[in-house]
C-alpha cells in the first residue's frame, strides 16, 4: 500500500489474505462490524434505555447504523459535487472511509449513554486523579488503536490512516492547544466542573497521540492541525442529523414527546420573539436563539431561526405529533415519512466550503438546514432530556457507575483476591500500566483505575446492572454472570 492514507497501524502482515482483493477502507469496515466492539453497541443507550421501552427504540448499534448510511449519502454527494477538485485539494472523501468512521465513531461511548460518559469522566478526574479522565470519542479511538498486551496480542482494529483520521471528531488531546484558541474550535469549550482541566470534548488520549499524529500525517497541510478531515467533518454532520431526526421518532413512539407542551413554547416564541418572558413559553427558544448569536455568529441568522421555528411547527408539531403514536401501519408510515423527509432535505442541502469557520467543517449545511437542525435538537434537549422522571432514572444509573467502579477497585486492590482477578480487567490493567511513561507517580493506581474505567466503558447497559447486583451481594445467579468477566 503506498497511499499513506491506505496505511495501516500495525503494518500490513495483520491483513488477512482474503482481505487483500477488496478496497482496504472496504476491509475496516468489515473490521469494524464483525468486532465485539460494535456487537456491544446492540446492549448500549442511545437516548432512552432499551430495557425501559422495548425494541422500539435505537441503540447506540441502530444509530451508528443510520449514521453510516446518511454519512455515505452526503460523501456520494460530495465527491460528485461541482467541488470536486477542492474536495481532492483537502484530502478527499471515499464513501468506504466515511461510511467506516461512522460505524466506528460510537465504539466507546460507556453503558447508559451520555449519562454514563459524564460519571465516569467526574470519576476517572477526581475519584482516580486520571488527567484525561474519560471521553467517548477518545475511548472509541483508543479501542480501534490499542495495540498490545505482553508484547504480543493486538486488540486495536488495525484500520487504515484515513479511516483513523475520520474517526477524529476533535482531532485533539484534552490538554492540547486547541482549547486555548480564541475562537475555539467546537468542542473544545473547558469543563464545566474544572476551567483549567483541559477541553470539554476530545479525540484521544495521550497514550494514543502518537497514533493520531500519525493517522493524520496524510492530512498535514491539506486542512489544519485542530480541524476535522473532509471525511470525518462528513461522519460528524450525519450523527448531528441522526441525533436531530431519528431520536426523534423513538420518544414519539413511546409517548413523551408531547404536543401540546412543544406547541406552546414554538407558538409563544412566535408571538412574542426577542421580547418572550424567560419563565414563561417561549422563553427557551429565545435563550437558544441568543446563544447561536453568542457561539455561533458565523452561522446565526434571525431570518433563518425563524423559518426554522415555523418549518418545525407545521411538520412535526401540525405534522408528526398531531396524532399519538398507536402503532398502527399509519402511524408507522408517518413515523418513515418524516423522517425520510428530512433527512433527503438535511443531505441535498451539504456544502463543501475550502474556508470554513473555526467552529465548523469542511462539510456543512447550508444557512436554511442548520438552523433546522439546532431547533430540531432543542426540541429533543428542552422536551426529553430535561424531564425530571429521565433525571430520576438517570440518577440511579449514575450512581450505579461509580458505585461498579469503586467494587471493581476494592476487588483489584485486594490481596487476597490476586488469583481471581477477571482475566480482561486484569489485561487492561496491565496494558494502562505498560503505557505510563517510565517514573510516572503513583504509577499503579494510576493503571488500576485506567483498567477499571476501560472495564467498564467496555459493557452493555445489562451487563453493568447484572456486575453491581452481582458484586452487591443481590444477584441469585451465580453462572450466567460470569460472561461479563
Amino acid at each position: 500500500m503506498d497511499d499513506p492514507r491506505s496505511q495501516r497501524l500495525f503494518g500490513d502482515s495483520l491483513v488477512a489474505p482474503g482481505d487483500l482483493a477488496a478496497s482496504p477502507f472496504r476491509v475496516d469496515r468489515d473490521r469494524i462490524v464483525s468486532s465485539p466492539f460494535f456487537a456491544r453497541l446492540a446492549g448500549v443507550t442511545q437516548v432512552i434505555s432499551p430495557g425501559g421501552a422495548g425494541l422500539l427504540v435505537h441503540n447506540r448499534m441502530t444509530h451508528s447504523l443510520k449514521v453510516a448510511q446518511v454519512a455515505r449519502a452526503i460523501a456520494e454527494r460530495v465527491v460528485s459535487s461541482d467541488k470536486s477538485d477542492l474536495c481532492e485539494k483537502l484530502g478527499g472523501c471515499d464513501p468506504d472511509v466515511v461510511e467506516a468512521a461512522a460505524l466506528a465513531h460510537d465504539l466507546g461511548h460507556p453503558p447508559f449513554g451520555h449519562l454514563g460518559e459524564r460519571v465516569l469522566d467526574q470519576v476517572a478526574r477526581q475519584r482516580l486523579r486520571i488527567p484525561d479522565g474519560f471521553e467517548g470519542n477518545a475511548q472509541s479511538y483508543r479501542i480501534v488503536t490499542s495495540t498490545e498486551i505482553r508484547g504480543q496480542a493486538t486488540i486495536g482494529l488495525n484500520l487504515t490512516n484515513a479511516v483513523r483520521a475520520a474517526i477524529l471528531k476533535y482531532p485533539w488531546t484534552r490538554h492540547g492547544t486547541a482549547r486555548y484558541m480564541d475562537p475555539a474550535p467546537r468542542g473544545a469549550a473547558p469543563l464545566p466542573d474544572d476551567p483549567d482541566g483541559g477541553s470539554l470534548k476530545f479525540g484521544a488520549y495521550g497514550t494514543e497521540v502518537d497514533d493520531m499524529i500519525a493517522a493524520r500525517a496524510p492530512f498535514a497541510g491539506r486542512v489544519a492541525d485542530w480541524q476535522q478531515t473532509i471525511e470525518a467533518s462528513v461522519m460528524d454532520t450525519a450523527d448531528d442529523i441522526a441525533y436531530a431526526i431519528h431520536d426523534l421518532e423513538d420518544v414519539y413512539r413511546v409517548g413523551v414527546l408531547q404536543q401540546g407542551a412543544v406547541a406552546a413554547e414554538l407558538m409563544a416564541w412566535q408571538r412574542w420573539g426577542p421580547d418572550s418572558d424567560p419563565t414563561r413559553a417561549g422563553g427557551a427558544i429565545e435563550s437558544l436563539r441568543r446563544q447561536l448569536h453568542r457561539k455561533d455568529g458565523w452561522m446565526a441568522n434571525d431570518d433563518a431561526f425563524a423559518a426554522a421555528v415555523e418549518l418545525v411547527r407545521a411538520e412535526l408539531v401540525d405534522g408528526l405529533l398531531a396524532r399519538p403514536f398507536d402503532g398502527s401501519l399509519e402511524t408507522e408510515a408517518q413515523v418513515a415519512a418524516f423522517s425520510a423527509t428530512w433527512t433527503r432535505r438535511l443531505v441535498e442541502s451539504i456544502e463543501l466550503t475550502g474556508q470554513p469557520a473555526v467552529r465548523s467543517g469542511h462539510v456543512q449545511l447550508a444557512t436554511a438546514q442548520w438552523h433546522e437542525v439546532q431547533i430540531l435538537k432543542f426540541v429533543q434537549n428542552r422536551f426529553v432530556l430535561a424531564r425530571p422522571d429521565l433525571a430520576l432514572h438517570q440518577r440511579g444509573q449514575g450512581r450505579l457507575l461509580a458505585s461498579l467502579v469503586e467494587a471493581l477497585l476494592a476487588w483489584i486492590t485486594d490481596p487476597d483476591e490476586e488469583q481471581r482477578i477477571p482475566s480482561r480487567l486484569r489485561d487492561l490493567v496491565e496494558l494502562a500500566e505498560t503505557e505510563l511513561p517510565a517514573g510516572t507517580t503513583d504509577r499503579v493506581a494510576l493503571a488500576r483505575g485506567r483498567g477499571v474505567i476501560d472495564f467498564v466503558a467496555g459493557l452493555t447497559d445489562n451487563q453493568a446492572v447484572g456486575l453491581m447486583d452481582a458484586l452487591s451481594g443481590r444477584s441469585r445467579q451465580l453462572w450466567t454472570d460470569a460472561f461479563v468477566l
